[in-house]
C-alpha cells in the first residue's frame, strides 16, 4: 500500500510533466505544425488515409495496446499510467489552448518542444508510470529488451511515424524538424532516466591493493573490491582494485591512487547505471 507521501509525489509529478507536454505541445508544436508521433500521430495518417476521426482512433489504437501490455507490465503499472494520462490529459486540454504560442524560428520552437517533451516523459517514467498510448509498448519491448534504452526505442518508433505522417502531408521541412524534435526528446529521456544514477568506475592495478583500498575509504568514503588477475604477457600475479564512484569522486580517487602507488595503473571508464548501497538501490524508481 502506499503512503500519503509517495500518493501526492506522484500526482504532483503528473501535474509537471502536464505542465511541460502541454508548453512542448501547444506553445511550441502545435503552432510550427509540427508531424504529430505516438498513437495520436498513428491515428492523424489514418484520417489522411480514410478521413477516420483523430479522437476515435486514438481510443481503438489504445485498447489493443493496452490489452496486449497488460500481462508483460503488470496491474500496477497499469493503474499508475491510467491515473498519469487522466491527469496529463486534463492539465494538458485546459492549460494548453491557454499557453501562448511561440512563432519564431522552426528550429527554435524544435528545440524547445523536444527538451520539455523529453523532461515531461521522464519524470513520469522515473516514478513508474506512463501516459499509455506508445508508452506501453515501449516498456513492453525494454522488459523484453533491457539492453535497449527506453530513448532509443521511442526514437525508433516515433521516426517510423513522422516518415509515414510526412510522407501524406508532403511538408519534407516539417518532417526534418520532426526528427530534430524527436531525437532531442529521447535524448534527454535518456539522459534524465539513466544520467541521474551513472558515475565512473575506477579499476587500479597496484602492489599495494590494501593500502589503495583504505586511501580510497578515507578519501571519498567509497568501498573498493580487490580483484586477484595475472599478466598476460609476464603471468605475473596482478591485484585489481575497483571503485564504483560519482563523477566528482573519481577525481579523488585517481589523485590518492598515485599518492599511494606511484606506478599504479589507473584506468577509468563510464558507468552508465551504478545501483546499490551508496547509489541508486534496486527498485527504485523515485525521483
Amino acid at each position: 500500500m502506499k503512503s500519503f507521501r509517495t500518493i501526492l509525489l506522484d500526482i504532483l509529478t503528473d501535474i509537471a510533466s502536464g505542465v511541460l507536454l502541454a508548453v512542448a505541445f501547444y506553445s511550441f508544436a502545435i503552432p510550427a505544425d509540427f508531424p504529430m508521433t505516438g498513437v495520436s500521430g498513428v491515428a492523424l495518417i489514418f484520417y489522411h488515409l480514410a478521413g477516420v476521426p483523430v479522437g476515435i482512433m486514438t481510443i481503438v489504437l489504445n485498447i489493443p495496446i493496452a490489452l496486449g501490455c497488460y500481462r508483460t507490465l503488470g496491474k500496477q503499472f497499469y493503474i499508475n499510467s491510467l491515473k498519469t494520462t487522466v491527469i496529463t490529459s486534463v492539465i494538458m486540454d485546459v492549460l494548453g489552448p491557454r499557453l501562448p504560442a511561440y512563432q519564431g524560428e522552426l528550429l527554435l520552437a524544435a528545440l524547445c518542444a523536444g527538451v520539455c517533451c523529453g523532461l515531461g516523459y521522464a519524470i513520469v517514467f522515473m516514478r513508474n508510470s506512463s501516459t499509455g498510448g506508445f508508452d506501453f509498448i515501449m516498456m513492453a519491448v525494454r522488459h523484453y529488451h533491457p539492453h535497449l534504452s527506453l530513448g532509443r526505442i521511442a526514437f525508433f518508433m516515433d521516426v517510423v511515424v513522422i516518415l509515414i505522417g510526412g510522407a501524406l502531408i508532403g511538408d519534407v521541412d516539417a518532417v526534418i524538424y520532426g526528427i530534430i524534435l524527436n531525437y532531442l526528446y529521447t535524448t534527454v529521456l535518456d539522459h534524465v532516466l539513466y544520467g541521474t544514477s551513472a558515475g565512473k568506475l575506477t579499476l587500479i592495478i597496484t602492489d599495494y591493493p590494501e593500502e589503495m583500498v583504505r586511501a580510497i575509504d578515507e578519501t571519498t568514503g567509497r568501498g573498493a573490491t580487490i580483484l586477484n588477475g595475472s599478466g598476460g604477457y609476464s603471468g605475473e600475479n596482478k591485484s585489481v582494485v575497483m571503485c564504483a564512484s560519482s563523477k566528482k569522486e573519481m577525481y579523488g580517487i585517481r589523485k590518492r591512487a598515485h599518492e599511494v602507488d606511484e606506478k599504479a595503473f589507473v584506468i577509468i571508464v563510464e558507468s552508465n547505471e551504478v545501483i546499490g548501497e551508496g547509489f541508486r538501490l534496486p527498485g527504485d524508481t523515485s525521483l
